[in-house]
């Protein structure tokens, strides 16, 4: 198993348009979309960068979603990192048999439980 890259970055804000001012303005990256999801109760700003990556920037719609309470508990900053795998299934078999914790393993959307990376939350995402 191997990682191949950093697919992109998710960062935690509590204000969306003060992120974007940050990431826009003060660090010169173009705003490529501002999306919301009623789903996973979050605002997102992606910003793309030259090498294929991107940041996201994610601000709770209400303090009871996921990146509220981590706004709560832990405060802005570093929320997610996606990690390129070349074959999904075979990663998580890999890790399962190593002893790592993950998240909706039999979803789209596979994540290493922070307590298995040192306090980080790990996206897993498969190449296409």
């Amino acid at each position: 198993m191997t990682f191949k890259g950093v697919h992109h970055v998710v960062v935690r804000v509590k204000d969306l348009q003060a992120g974007i001012e940050t990431w826009r303005d003060k660090f010169g990256l173009t705003l490529d979309r501002i999306t919301e999801s009623e789903t996973l109760g979050i605002k997102q700003a992606i910003f793309n960068l030259n090498n294929g990556g991107f940041i996201e920037l994610v601000a709770p719609l209400g303090q009871n979603s996921v990146v509220g309470k981590a706004i709560e508990s832990r405060g802005e900053g570093m929320h997610t990192i996606s990690m390129e795998v070349e074959d999904l299934n075979k990663t998580v078999a890999e890790l399962e048999k190593n002893g790592v914790a993950l998240i909706g393993k039999d979803e789209p959307l596979v994540y290493i439980h922070p307590k298995s990376a040192n306090g980080m939350l790990v996206q897993l995402y498969e190449s296409v």
